[in-house]
């Protein structure tokens, strides 16, 4: 008899514990849902069920790369399809199943057309619409006309355009999730990441999301840097191409997610994080008999071995914690077959042939990290990997639903309060990480 009643005693105390912390977490990080509150769903969760934490789920997409976005941006359609098919809603978005997105160059510009909001509180873009905006737009964001400065500046003039038309006055603060977007600010002479939570904590921080895809993807060899302010006028940065930053802005993300306990209270490391980093296809430059190559193909060169040593590090991050929450979607410029074909496609601007070789370039074998032995290539391919990552998307968006603490509490807008001292001096991280 003694048994039972110590067990019981023990219990009693667990769940007036899990109470506390659930209060604790009510007032200090504002988390407040009655019917999560109710002495009834407590026991009942904390008798029958072992609560499990949450894992945080982080989209991170590369720069442009080889297939000027486009591998990305396929990737998110197959991803999107996949979880479509697999959770049996058809109106599922990716901003739906992803709790953080960070891009850099060509991704910034995918974050923001996925995770801006759009019309009744849904994103601006499906994966599938973005994919369509990148493919048909990519000669104008990224690919870079020969000529003199009045051809430079007419394609500044139209890059301007585009992002205006497809954002208009819309701004950080216009985000459904935390977004992180890189760039590289000559007036610091350090990267810079255009930060959500900065938008919304901080005056001097929010930013128009036209000049946010601008400053990131702005290659400067052919118009230059940008210069542009905040919303409210008090910070000025001249941003250049968020590749030369952050080519793989997964690492940041991380960060930002492990130090921002107000948004992230419960999350500790890697194993409460589940990441999926898309990269857009390696480089092949200098593999030939030519190897004269231009400063533009030096600073790509520089971009993929930046990207391979990020993931790299998460990759051994995540296997020495003993968890394989983490893809990692990319294709060898040297090794795959069908780079060839894609630059063909990519030089006549068929987009058709364009998807194909994209296509098949996720179809094939992949590589991944193994400790201590560099890249070795793997039995699954992308869409393997795509498909299963989809599954455990939704698994946690499942496990939410019955869950008593909060894996995530976004921040809201606030009213801005005068201040009468100046502006922050530009940091180069989020403020949060």
């Amino acid at each position: 008899m003694a048994l039972p009643m110590l067990d019981s005693a023990l219990d009693v105390d667990k769940l007036s514990c899990e109470i506390f912390s659930i209060l604790e977490n009510k007032f200090l990080f504002g988390y407040d849902e009655p019917n999560k509150l109710s002495l009834h769903h407590q026991t009942k969760s904390k008798f029958n069920t072992k609560h499990v934490n949450g894992k945080v789920r982080i989209l991170s997409i590369d720069g442009a790369g080889s297939t000027d976005g486009i591998l990305a941006a396929k990737s998110l359609a197959h991803l999107e399809s996949f979880i479509r098919r697999k959770s049996g809603n058809p109106d599922a978005h990716i901003s739906d199943y992803f709790d953080v997105v960070a891009g850099s160059g060509a991704g910034g510009i995918l974050a923001a057309l996925l995770f801006t909001h759009g019309k009744d509180g849904n994103p601006m873009f499906s994966a599938e619409g973005a994919l369509n905006f990148i493919v048909g737009n990519r000669r104008r964001l990224f690919r870079s006309p020969s000529g003199g400065l009045l051809r430079r500046c007419f394609k500044a003039s139209k890059v301007e355009k585009l992002l205006r038309k497809t954002f208009g006055d819309l701004t950080l603060k216009d985000t459904l999730k935390p977004v992180l977007i890189t760039c590289y600010d000559l007036s610091t002479c350090a990267p810079f990441l255009f930060s959500r939570a900065d938008a919304l904590e901080m005056d001097g921080y929010d930013f128009k999301m036209r000049d946010v895809c601008l400053a990131t993807s702005v290659n400067p060899t052919v118009t230059g840097a940008v210069e542009m302010r905040s919303v409210d006028r008090r910070t000025k940065i001249v941003g250049v191409d968020g590749c030369i930053a952050m080519n793989n802005p997964t690492a940041s993300a991380i960060t930002h997610v492990l130090n921002n306990k107000q948004e992230f209270p419960f999350c500790n490391g890697v194993e409460d994080l589940v990441v999926v980093s898309l990269g857009n296809g390696e480089s092949d430059s200098g593999t030939g008999s030519n190897h004269r190559l231009l400063p533009s193909t030096f600073v790509r060169i520089a971009g993929d071995g930046a990207s391979d040593m990020v993931d790299q590090a998460v990759s051994m991050a995540f296997t020495q914690r003993g968890t394989s929450n983490y893809a990692r979607i990319q294709t060898n410029g040297i090794v795959s077959k069908k780079q060839g074909s894609l630059e063909k496609a990519l030089k006549s601007n068929d987009k058709s042939e364009i998807l194909i070789a994209v296509e098949e370039m996720l179809s094939e074998k992949t590589y991944e990290s193994v400790l201590f032995q560099g890249k070795k290539m793997v039995e699954s391919t992308n869409l393997d990997k795509l498909e299963l990552f989809a599954g455990e998307l939704i698994k946690e968006q499942e496990r939410r639903k019955t869950s008593i603490l909060p894996t995530v509490v976004l921040k809201h807008a606030i009213i801005p309060t005068p201040r009468t001292s100046s502006a922050t001096t530009l940091s180069t991280l989020s403020s949060s990480c």
